[in-house]
């Protein structure tokens, strides 16, 4: 999948068009997450919100890319953090987080 995006990018000039401006690729995550929030909250059919999650996923590959940062060695050692904590229920639902008492 990475190497998909790679080309992607290489494809279209993204490091040369401003494709890869770290704030310009989180403002096009949060509209992806917009759109995955209206399938959710709008009842959309369940390929629509395939669709928009895989739009998100593919964002976040690229900003990996554009970052310059090895995503599988971060959702490892991050993996390996959430691991180490303790759930806890908040209203009612699960939730692994470092908690500040």
């Amino acid at each position: 999948m990475l190497a998909a995006v790679q080309a992607f990018h290489a494809k279209h000039r993204f490091r040369e068009q401003g494709g890869e401006d770290m704030t310009y690729r989180v403002a096009l995550m949060t509209e992806e997450l917009g759109e995955i929030a209206e399938c959710v909250t709008k009842g959309k059919p369940r390929e629509a919100l395939a669709e928009e999650v895989a739009d998100l996923f593919i964002l976040v590959l690229g900003t990996a890319i554009a970052a310059e940062f090895d995503l599988k060695q971060a959702f490892w050692d991050k993996l390996k953090k959430l691991e180490a904590r303790e759930g806890r229920l908040v209203n009612g639902r699960i939730r692994v987080s470092e908690f500040k008492e």
